[in-house]
This record gives structure tokens, C-alpha cells and sequence, in this order.
């Protein structure tokens, strides 16, 4: 891990080196023949670049930059260019509410989060009317009260008593599971919800839990204790919502002790240079799912984002966009949608009050299910919907080109209190 350093130092050099871009920009200049005429607006963006969480969050800002430096050579907004603004949160909730009234300070018009510990610093843009979108992945703040200014791209929302839905534990169901474990890092709210969920959804299915542990460490990687206990509970169906290292260092744990997995699902780790990992070899046969349409099954979406990606970040096509590099893209382009409908001359409430009015998203068909904002702060949607991938010997493979869907299911919930 890359040493530490001071909290406010650490964020304005992360920031400084990250965007490409100075603080403050003329209220004129031009970008690929349009000229700006308004004052620049700035967006923050706000995620984990060094840090336990790195490994899988560095790449994220690539995916803002690129939606942001699309947009600039578009016109940029109602004749505003837009100024980013990124900030390292160095993996600490107590950094990332530094990050949060820094984009503040600096007069962001809103604020894109894609990490893990957005919960650390929401309050503050509660607090000053700020708008945010991007990813709800860090806890259940996305749907409660009175965090009516914040807009999941990903999800709409969140219920915050995390009910549990019936797709995960079908799937791994069907592909031969019968005892399951799950595993949650114990600092994410909804990593933690995620493996009790999948337990619940598994049991819905018909299946048994082995194991749910929710006590794993974030940045650990011994699982060795961990295979064990599952090949004494006769385990061989799996779910882990981790990062990368941490699910792969499981599954090679696991290989290690002789646990015979039959149906093993990671929320992450569809990503090209997996395939060139000493890891690819212990995933083979093993299920990535993706919330957001993969560049495999190309769509106007996905050719927008890989064609920005390669101009903006020299990013090559081969190398598809990360869930994280996706999180950005949506995040950004959800603020932008926000701020060309709030008019000429947007401020933080105007482009709370237009997101709220938007009626359906779906990121230009990144996202399998279309969301209405107006009706779902505080819920979930109707269908929750992902592709499935499979790890085999020449690159990811997916299952169908039609999205795997389910429903929650009543009476359930994960949130832990």
C-alpha cells in the first residue's frame, strides 16, 4: 500500500494529479469548436484511489473524466463547461467526509461518488443541499431520510432494510448448488447485507447455508481457516461480495483445501487483465455477474463508452471498462442529464429538484431495468437484473444476452442495526 499522508495534502494531490484539470477554469475558451459562454461548473467526484480499497478502485476516475471530457466536446452544458474534480478518500470514511466538504469548498455544483465509504461523508452534502449520484454500494444512506439529494445510477435507490431477492440464490441454484457459503466484509453495510441476502435468497431456492460470515477484514486475504470450515460443512456453492483480491485469494484458498465447488458467483472481477492474473487459472468455470451491459454484448451504450474511454483515457478497447470505470461513467452522465434539465444557469437545488423529475434512466441502456426517479427514493426496483459471465480458458463468456432478473422477496431483511 502506498504510504500516507496528510489529510488535506492527500486530497489535493490526488485531486491535482487525477483531473487533469485546474481548480478554476475561464468563464470562456473553446473545446473541439464550441465556445463556452457561462461561467464553469464543477462536478466533484469522490473515490478510493490508494488504499486497502485501490486494487479495485483505482481505475474508477478514468470512467468520470471520460463522461465529463465527452461531454466538454460536446458544448459542454447550456454553455457551461464543466470543471472535474476528483478526490482520493484513501480508503477512510473519515477522509472521505474531508473529500466531501472539500468539493464544497470549491463550490462543486455536485458531487459523483464511486466508493465503498461514500457513508463516511454524505451528511455534509445532506447538510448543504448538494445533489449526488452514482453508486450505492456503501450502505443503505441512498434511500433514507432525509437524504432526498442523493441519486443512485446504479439502482435508483435502496430499501434500507436490504430485502433479499430471489435471482442470486436461483442461479447458483440451478447451477448445481445445493450448501452454500457467503462471505461480507464487516465495515460495508451492504457487503454485509449482500452475503446474508444471498443466504436467504439460496434457502428460497431450495438450497441450505454451510456458512455466512460477515466478519472478514477488509484487505484480508488468509482464507485458509475459511476453506476449511467450508469443507467440513460440505459447502460447494459460493458467493463472495469482496473486492477482487479478496475474492480471488477465497477461491484459490479454497481450491487449495479440495472444497468442490460446483457454482461459485463474484459481483466483481469482470475485468480484462483478470485474464492475465496468476488467479485467471483457479477461476475457471466460476460466474461473474455484471450490473451494467456488457461490452461483449455491444449496444449504443457500451460503443459510446468504450469509443470516449479510448479518445479521453487512451483506454484500448480490449481492455473493457471495469464495474467501478462503469460506476463512474453512469454517476457522471446522471449529474450531466441533471444539469442540462435544471436550465441556463443551474445551482445545487435546481438540479436536485430536475433529477428527481426524471422518469426513466438507463445510463443509454447500460443498465438492464430503467429507473424512475420520482417514485424510488426509499425503494428498490421491481426487478433486480444482472448478466452472468463465466471464467473460461480464452476470456469471459456470458450465459445469454438477455439480463438474469428477480424479485424480492417479502418479509425479508438484511440491514443490520
Amino acid at each position: 500500500m502506498r504510504r500516507a499522508v496528510g489529510v488535506m495534502a492527500g486530497v489535493l494531490a490526488a485531486t491535482a494529479a487525477l483531473a487533469g484539470a485546474p481548480m478554476t477554469a475561464g468563464a470562456a475558451g473553446s473545446v473541439g469548436g464550441y465556445r463556452f459562454t457561462g461561467a464553469p461548473i464543477t462536478i466533484a467526484f469522490i473515490t478510493s484511489v490508494t488504499g486497502l480499497a485501490a486494487p479495485l478502485f483505482q481505475e474508477a476516475p478514468q470512467g468520470f473524466l471520460a463522461r465529463i471530457d465527452l461531454q466538454n466536446a460536446e458544448g459542454g452544458v447550456n454553455g457551461h463547461k464543466l470543471v472535474p474534480l476528483v478526490i482520493n478518500d484513501q480508503t477512510n470514511p473519515s477522509l472521505d467526509a474531508t473529500g466531501v466538504q472539500l468539493a464544497i469548498s470549491r463550490g462543486a455544483i455536485g458531487i459523483v461518488s464511486d466508493s465503498s465509504l461514500f457513508y463516511g461523508g454524505y451528511k455534509f452534502a445532506q447538510q448543504a443541499g448538494v445533489p449526488v449520484t452514482g453508486s450505492s454500494l456503501d450502505g443503505p444512506e441512498w434511500g433514507e431520510q432525509p437524504n432526498t439529494n442523493m441519486f443512485a445510477s446504479d439502482t435508483g435507490s435502496v430499501d434500507p432494510k436490504y430485502p433479499a431477492n430471489t435471482a442470486i440464490g436461483a442461479f447458483l441454484k440451478a447451477h448445481g448448488g445445493t450448501i452454500i457459503g457467503t462471505y461480507g466484509i464487516s465495515i460495508s453495510p451492504s457487503s454485509v447485507s449482500s452475503a446474508i441476502s444471498t443466504g436467504i435468497s439460496f434457502t428460497h431456492a431450495g438450497g441450505k447455508v454451510g456458512v455466512l460470515d460477515t466478519t472478514v477484514q477488509y484487505g484480508s486475504v488468509d482464507f485458509t481457516s475459511a476453506a476449511l470450515t467450508a469443507r467440513s460443512k460440505n459447502v460447494n456453492a459460493v458467493f463472495a461480495g469482496m473486492g477482487d483480491n479478496q475474492n480471488f485469494a477465497l477461491a484459490t484458498a479454497f481450491k487449495q483445501a479440495g472444497v468442490k465447488l460446483k457454482a461459485v458467483v463474484f459481483p466483481t472481477g469482470y475485468e480484462a487483465d483478470v485474464i492475465h492474473t496468476p488467479a485467471w487459472q483457479e477461476l475457471q468455470g466460476m460466474y461473474f455477474s455484471a450490473e451494467f451491459r456488457p461490452t461483449v454484448l455491444p449496444n449504443a451504450g457500451t460503443r459510446e463508452l468504450v469509443s470516449a474511454l479510448q479518445k479521453y483515457q487512451h483506454r484500448s478497447p480490449a481492455n473493457f471498462p471495469t464495474y467501478v470505470v462503469d460506476e463512474a461513467w453512469v454517476g457522471a452522465d446522471l449529474m450531466i442529464k441533471g444539469l442540462q434539465l435544471a436550465g441556463r444557469n443551474p445551482s445545487s437545488a435546481s438540479v436536485i429538484k430536475a433529477l428527481r423529475g426524471i422518469k426513466s434512466y438507463n445510463g443509454n441502456g447500460l443498465l438492464p431495468e430503467s429507473i424512475n426517479f420520482s417514485t424510488i427514493f426509499g425503494h428498490n426496483l421491481p426487478k433486480q437484473c444482472a448478466w452472468y459471465l463465466q471464467a473460461r480458458k480464452n476470456g469471459f463468456v456470458p450465459l445469454s444476452t438477455q439480463p438474469v432478473c428477480g424479485t424480492y422477496i417479502a418479509g425479508t431483511a438484511t440491514a443490520q442495526g
